[in-house]
Parts: C-alpha cells; structure tokens; sequence
C-alpha cells in the first residue's frame, strides 16, 4: 500500500472507532483487493473467447455472472469510501506493480480509488450487467433470426461485453494517464469488434472500421498530451501531475489541455469527430445501449472531469470545451429531427446529451459535478431507451425505421411504459432524472459572466427544446397513430406480428425506468452527488448572478420543452404519417439528413488528405525509391554484361587487349609528355 493509502487508513481509524480492528480489516481488505472489479469481467472474456463452441450452453450465464460479480464488489468498496471522512480519506491510490521501470520514465499500474472513480465504477458494472442480462433474450432471437444457428455466436458476442467491461474499468480506475491510456485503447479495440459483431454485413463492418479509425483521432491527442507532460513535469500519475500542475506554462497547459479535448472529442462523439457515433448503430442493439449510455461516449467527459486541476488553471481550455460542448449539442438535436430510424435518433441524441456534459465540465468548477451528474442520469435513461427500441425491433422483426410503426402501445405495453418514462426523463419533464441534472446545467451556463452566459446558456436552452420536438416524433410515430405496419413487410421480407419481449428483457427496462424515474431526485437532494464528488472535483461554485433570474430558468425551459412537444403534435401527431419518406424537404431538412456536412467535412479534412498523400507515397515508392533500386540494377547488369564480353578465354584476345592498352598509355605519354 502507498503512504496515501496507509495515511487515508488511519484517518478510518479515528473515524470509525479505535477499537474496531474487525472492521478496519474488512475495509482495507476490501480496497487492498479492488484489482478483483477489472479481474471478473476480464477472466470471464478470457474463458469465453478461448473455450469456443464448448461455452455456446452457458456462456451468456458467465457472462453475466461476471459483471453482476465486479458490481457486487464495487457496491461493497462504495461502501467502504462512504466510512471515510471526505475532507481528509476519500481519494487513494493502490499500488499494484511498477508497469514501465525504465530510468526517466517510472509508471506504476494501480488504481485510484475516490468518488469520481467509483460512481463510474457502479455505472459502469450497474448498468452493464443489466445490458448483459437483456441481451440473453435479445441475442437469442438476434441469433436465430440472422443465420438460423440460435447460440453458436452468443458466447461470443458475451466475449467481446465482458473485454468491453473490463477495459472500462482500466479507464476509469487507472491512477495515472497511462493507465488510462490502455483502458481508452482497450475500449477502442473491444467497440471495434462490437459494432462489427455481424462480419456478414458489410456495412457493420464499414461501420467498426469507421469508428476505430474515427477514434485513433482523438487518441493521437491523448497521446500527446501524455507526452508533454512527461516532457514537462517528468510524470504521468495523477497524484503528482494535479500537484505540480502549477509548474506548467500557459502556453504548454493550453497545449495538454486541447489535446485531451481532442481525444474526448474522439470518445465521446464531440464535433468534429461524432460521425462514426451513429454509424455505430449497426451494431446489436445492447451494444448501441452499452456504448452510447453508460460507458465509452462518457469516456471523454470522464477525462476531461479527471483532469479538472489542469482544466482550472487554463481559461482557454475551458472556453474550448464549453464551445464544442455547445455546438455538439445542437448539432445533434438538429440532425435528430431528420432520421426516421429509431436507432440513429437516439444516437443523435447521445451526441446531444454527450454536448450538454462537454459543456458543463467545459464551466469549470462551476460545472464539473453537474456534468458528472448528467452522466450518470443519462445513463439510467438513455440505456432505458435504446433497450427499448431493441424491444420494438425484436417485436417488429428487426425492423428499424419508424415510418412502418404505429399504434404499438396496444402491443407492447411494457416497452411503451419504460420507453416513455425515459424518455419523460431526457425531455426534462418535472421531477425526473433530466430535469434535475440537465436544468442545474443550463442555469449554470446562463450563470456564465458576460456573452458568455447568453451564448451557451441559450444553446443550453434552445437544445432542450429541439430535444422535446425530435424525442416526441419518435414517440408518436412508434407507438401512436395507425398501425403503419398492418398492409406492410420488414425489410427482411417477414410479415409484422408485434409482441411484447419475454421477462429477461423487460425486467432490465423496468428497473433502468426506475432509475429515470428517481436518479436525478436523488442526486440532487441536499447537493448529496455533488457533495460526495467534491474531494475529486472540488467544491461546486454556485453562480453568483444569470443573464436570466435564477428563478426563471426552469420556467422557461420547461414551457420551450413543451412548446417543442406542441409542435411535433402538430406536425405528426394530429396528420397522418406516409409510409415513405417524403423527398420534397426544406433545405434545412436536407442538410440534416446529410448529418450537417459532418461526413463532408471528415472527408474533406482527412479521408481525402489522407489518401492523396497515400497515392503520393506510392507514386514516390514506386517511381523513386524503387525505380532508383531497379535503375541501379539495371545499370550494373548491363554494364557487367558488356565486360563480361572481354572475357573470352583466349590469350591471343588478352594479347591483343594488352597491345592496344599498351598503344593508348604511350599515346597518352607523348601528348601529355614524359616526367622528367
């Protein structure tokens, strides 16, 4: 154990009870042995990879067991941070082994144990063993309906959630940036193999290799930034970086901390890297949910929150955060609008709900534990909803595009139910999850000194509304109206037999729609969330004034939220919905369809450059390197051939060479003249 460790121990000592050795043994056992939270889901992927087609009976059983294992020990190690006093034991550090000895360069692995670690930690295992239970029904139908082979792939699919699982915890528990490092790059690997679960597909596969490319973006600038903190203070730990922080220049913490803003831009789904977020879609539906709610797209606000001590000291990195948190946020509202797929909505979304974290963490001190308190209400609802399109779609024959739905409610009660409790909860509907964490956002934007508050607190708001308007279009066009679908085939060609999903995945969407329901409540009464997080983060800053009176900024947002409710009525609700997709759009519209340009700029930007400069270095390779090799060649064949030719073997040809050799150095002699 590191001195912090044993000092945080003995602080536990004086506050429990001096004479409760018992206890205190229970504890520092309990967080001597945390390495267990990653080591669960990483043994039970290692068996299920390896074992093969021996594990198709029961791998989705290990599966489970595994992350609800890493859950249960994570809900005992909250537990026992909660016995220690928070101005003086909550964050430690435990060393495991020294990873990179290497003269200058000393890395240790170990994990950070603290509140900002440990609310991940339960996301991430809470809601991802509540995916993996519902994927047992999900991939079992999934399966059969794809290659007529129900659960010879399962095991594998399990694989890849329980790698997953396990490099997410790398990330957010690792106590220092290279650490970090190999989770983000872990989760990058396990997202690949993922979103491209269905190598039949070629546009699944598109999509993962999209999305990794897309993702080694942004880590280039993780890296980085990495490197110029070692260059500069000689570590990567966190424990030293944040305590010498002060050392940094402006102009070298600008640098670090634009470059970690541009791998959570990568991670997270953030203009101008979100592209491949909805792309990812392709993968099942319990990827889409484990992806977009609770784990890698809050990567990014994860790293930005972790590094809040270098976010503090540098203005301009705040100002950039903030702006691309603002700009994504509406982006992904306004390309929301357009799509008829039920997944990609709710993908947009994600970039959306992702924006409105940016932005908060982007706020500083002001914002850091608002951004982390979305995250974790986000997580409850948005998991809720793409569970419970993955419900529609299993009761729909996989079909994805709401233009075919209608009047499912009758069918699907259950779905209907948790689907429109969450999404109750992201439009920001009084009293839910969102309008706890995503209103304490907005006032703190409006609470911004000058433009500033105007700007990003009316593109906090001006979200909220669109949010309301694509969110209730999804709703009608799902679950009300005509049955759309009556006269109509899937796009596999079945016939439509709506039904509710079986128990193993309704019971998750149950207990995700109580947390949409009651998260948010939780959190924020008493400041209890942003209480617990402030040894991580620090004290929460209230602002001392708004551009609009404090008082009035959930009034307002709530009344936009339900003029965008109004207005999508009126535009579905009350007409009836064409099966086919209207082509005479506005312009507005049809830039959204084509995702804002996004596509367009990344080609532009990079796929282009990037493959121009390839054919360059082939034209380069090919004519100049290699035709400077073959010229080279080329001159001594040819030159050797023709030598060769003297070589006869016959002495009166040596004679006459030595005559004539002879007849030229004379020659030479009498025209330059003889040394005397």
């Amino acid at each position: 154990m590191t001195a912090t460790t044993t000092n945080a121990a003995m602080n536990t000592g004086a506050f429990l009870a001096a004479d409760s050795p018992d206890v205190l043994g229970a504890v520092g056992g309990i967080q001597q042995n945390a390495w267990l939270l990653i080591a669960f889901p990483a043994l039970g992927a290692l068996i299920l990879l390896v074992a093969g087609r021996r594990a198709n009976g029961w791998g989705h059983i290990l599966g489970c067991a595994t992350v609800i294992a890493s859950f249960v020990y994570g809900a005992l190690l909250f537990g026992s941070l909660l016995g220690f006093p928070a101005e003086s034991g909550r964050v430690r550090d435990l060393h495991l082994y020294s990873w990179i000895p290497v003269n200058a360069l000393q890395v240790d692995f170990g994990l950070r144990i603290d509140p900002l670690s440990m609310v991940f930690v339960l996301l991430i295992t809470g809601v991802g063993a509540l995916i993996h239970i519902y994927s047992i029904g999900y991939m079992a139908h999934d399966q059969e309906g794809r290659t007529g082979r129900e659960n010879t792939e399962r095991r594998r699919f399990f694989g890849y959630l329980n790698l997953f699982v396990a490099a997410m915890l790398i990330l957010v528990l690792g106590n220092g940036f290279v650490t970090l490092y190999l989770g983000w790059e872990g989760v990058g690997l396990a997202s690949y193999l993922l979103i491209g679960f269905w190598q039949n597909r070629p546009s699944a596969a598109a999509a993962a290799t999209k999305a990794f490319v897309m993702n080694r973006v942004g880590d280039v600038g993780l890296a980085l930034a990495i490197f110029l903190l070692f260059a500069n203070l000689g570590t990567t730990q966190y424990s030293e970086v944040f305590a010498r922080a002060g050392e940094l220049s402006p102009g070298v913490l600008l640098a670090i901390t634009l470059l970690l803003l541009l791998g959570a831009c990568g991670k997270s789904g953030q203009v101008p890297l979100q592209a491949w977020l909805p792309d990812a879609m392709e993968g099942p539906t319990p990827v889409s949910a484990l992806i977009h709610a609770a784990t890698m797209v809050t990567a990014g606000v994860y790293l930005i929150a972790r590094s809040s001590p270098l976010y503090t000291l540098s203005p301009g990195g705040q100002l950039a955060a903030t702006i691309v948190g603002a700009v994504t946020l509406l982006v992904g509202c306004i390309i929301g609008c357009a799509y008829d797929d039920i997944k990609k909505v709710l993908a947009y979304s994600t970039v959306s709900q992702i924006g409105y974290m940016m932005l908060a963490v982007g706020l500083g001190p002001a914002g850091y534990a608002l951004g982390i308190m979305h995250l974790l209400t986000h997580g409850f609802f948005k998991a809720g909803l793409f569970l419970g399109a993955g419900s529609v779609m299993h009761g729909m024959n996989d079909e994805v595009d709401m233009r075919k739905f209608g009047g499912l409610y009758r069918f699907m009660p259950i779905t209907f139910v948790t689907f429109g409790l969450g999404y109750l909860a992201l439009i920001g509907f009084p009293f839910l999850s969102g309008y706890y964490s995503k209103d304490a956002i907005i006032e703190a934007a409006f609470g911004q000194e000058g433009w500033r508050g105007w700007v990003f607190g009316g593109a906090a708001m001006l979200g909220a509304a669109i949010t309301a308007f694509y969110m209730t279009r999804l709703v009608l066009m799902t679950f009300f109206g005509a049955k759309r679908w009556e006269n109509l085939k899937a796009s596999n060609g079945k016939d439509f037999h709506p039904h509710e999903s079986p128990a193993v995945m309704t019971a998750p969407m149950i207990v995700l729609a109580v947390g949409s329901i009651a998260a948010g409540m939780f959190f924020a009464g008493g400041d209890r969330l942003t209480g617990f997080l402030a040894p991580s983060l620090g004290e929460l800053q209230e602002p001392t004034h708004t551009a609009i009176p404090h008082s009035m900024i959930p009034l307002l947002t709530v009344v936009l939220s339900a003029l965008g409710v109004l207005i999508a009525w009126l535009v579905v609700g009350r007409k009836p919905v064409p099966v086919e997709r209207p082509q005479r759009v506005s312009p507005i519209v049809r830039a959204a369809r084509a995702d804002l340009g996004g596509n367009a700029l990344n080609n532009a930007l990079a796929v282009r450059p990037a493959f121009g400069l390839a054919r360059g270095l082939v034209t380069v390779d090919s004519r100049g390197v290699d035709g400077a090799v073959n010229g080279i060649a080329g001159f001594l064949g040819f030159s050797s051939g023709r030598l060769r030719r003297w070589q006869t073997g016959f002495v009166r040809s040596y004679a006459l060479s030595m005559l004539f050799g002879g007849i030229v150095v004379i020659a030479a002699l009498m025209v330059v003249g003889i040394p005397t």
